[in-house]
């Protein structure tokens, strides 16, 4: 465990109203007394005056103290308010770190209370993303996860786990018991529902996880298919160039919108064609390999041209990419048809707006997004990884009891399931994830 103190300016770099240094440490109370110039109340807010070494004033504003355990992150924490100036802020810092104080690494205060057992990881992660949300509904998601809401229904299942594990150890460490173990049918069943359940809580973190990452989103088709306009029409404004001229877009422009709470990068690409304008050609190229990046290809096709051709591009989507037909113009054609032969299609204008909503609905349903409840919390990759592990080691050792007589591979497998959870919260932790997670904070959280 460390012990030196550390500070940082915990408000966003530039100019604002308020900034706030946070040092962290057992030397925090001793900073206070040398910097502020009244003496500090633990939880109490005090107006004070920031001293330098010569007792002249940086500063003045609001002074917190928290004493340790009674702290975000477990140690004696001060906290100093004032005005929101660059310089201002690093002078208190560099005043605090003259005092023995060392300059903080990122997400090293949150870092310090997980391991002070203020918190558990993916709470400490959820802070994070309550930073970063991009979204309303994301915000929500990420403070519920900070309330600790997915980390109480991991540590369930988990427990769970351990009540079968110890009884499968027990019917194997006394056999002389003659617990008809093999035969007892109960086992399986339990095995059932916590197989059940695990794949609930897998689908509520993939919930999660696009709240908090979003989706990647290719728009594709031929030049003049409307491409851009259908971008516009998405990002409520004019994000894109869009004229009559075939091959307007060169380049892939991005966006990044919330389609009814569900964050989406979207890509605007060129128009799918041949082209020996090699400034087109490279548009192309870079359109191809933007498709095979995405999550969801949405194919604009032209309702008042030849659908044929255009529909044969669905060849230029990677496999296992959803594809949804996207049939433009409607407000020109004179009849919009079906005309499609992907899975999934929607009739609209991109220049009127019509169907837009229709299109918006398709994409939460093809990707997977159901309606950001109150029940969502926020979850990331590595997250939804454990639970996948989680739940083919239940699936496993299912298996070998059901099949192969083996419970001795059974309790195995239940120990990597519950380690496997285990990492979500951080209980168990494999080399260098702490490092790697809490590198990727903002500095001063």
């Amino acid at each position: 465990m460390t012990t030196d103190t550390i500070c940082a300016v915990a408000t966003p770099p530039g100019v604002g109203g308020v900034g706030v240094v946070r040092i962290s440490g057992a030397l925090s109370r001793s900073i206070a007394r040398q910097v502020v110039d009244v003496p500090l109340q633990p939880r109490r807010a005090q107006f004070a005056r920031f001293l330098d070494q010569n007792g002249h004033t940086i500063d003045s504003g609001i002074a917190l103290f928290f004493a340790a355990p009674a702290s975000f992150t477990g140690e004696d924490v001060l906290e100093l308010q004032g005005h929101g100036g660059a310089h201002v802020l690093q002078m208190v810092v560099a005043r605090a770190v003259a005092l023995g104080a060392r300059p903080a690494r990122p997400g090293e205060f949150s870092e310090r209370a997980f391991l002070n057992d203020k918190i558990d990881l993916a709470q400490a992660e959820a802070i994070a993303d309550l930073v970063e949300a991009g979204s309303a509904a994301a915000a929500r998601a990420a403070q519920r996860s900070l309330e600790g809401v997915f980390s109480q229904q991991v540590n369930q299942l988990r427990q769970e786990i351990i009540d079968i594990r110890v009884f499968v150890e027990a019917a194997l460490d006394f056999p002389e018991e003659e617990v008809d173990f093999l035969g007892d049918s109960d086992v399986l069943q339990k095995l059932d529902g916590i197989a059940g359940r695990a794949d609930a809580l897998l689908e509520q973190a993939r919930q999660g996880r696009l709240l908090r990452d979003g989706i990647e989103i290719a728009i594709a088709g031929q030049p003049n298919a409307g491409k851009s306009s259908l971008l516009n029409a998405l990002a409520g404004r004019e994000s894109a160039i869009v004229t009559e001229v075939p091959g307007t877009t060169r380049d892939v422009l991005r966006e990044y919108i919330s389609l009814d709470g569900l964050p989406a990068h979207i890509a605007d690409t060129a128009g799918l064609r041949e082209s020996s304008d090699r400034v087109e050609a490279e548009g192309i190229r870079r359109a191809r390999a933007t498709l095979r990046e995405a999550d969801l290809v949405l194919l604009v096709i032209d309702s008042t041209g030849p659908l044929e051709p255009q529909l044969a591009l669905r060849s230029e989507v990677p496999d296992g990419v959803p594809c949804i037909g996207v049939f433009n113009k409607t407000d020109l054609a004179r009849a919009a048809g079906s005309g499609g032969k992907t899975v999934h299609d929607v009739h609209l204008s991109a220049k009127t707006g019509q169907g837009l909503d229709r299109l918006v609905r398709l994409i939460r349903k093809v990707v997977g997004a159901g309606a950001a409840g109150e029940g969502a919390f926020s979850a990331r990759a590595r997250h939804i990884e454990a639970l996948r592990r989680t739940r083919a080691r239940l699936e496993q050792g299912r298996r070998q009891l059901a099949h192969e007589n083996a419970p001795e591979t059974l309790a195995e497998e239940l120990r990597l399931a519950q380690k496997a959870l285990g990492e979500i919260t951080g209980e168990y932790l494999p080399d260098d994830l702490l490092g790697a997670i809490f590198s990727s904070f903002c500095i001063g959280k």
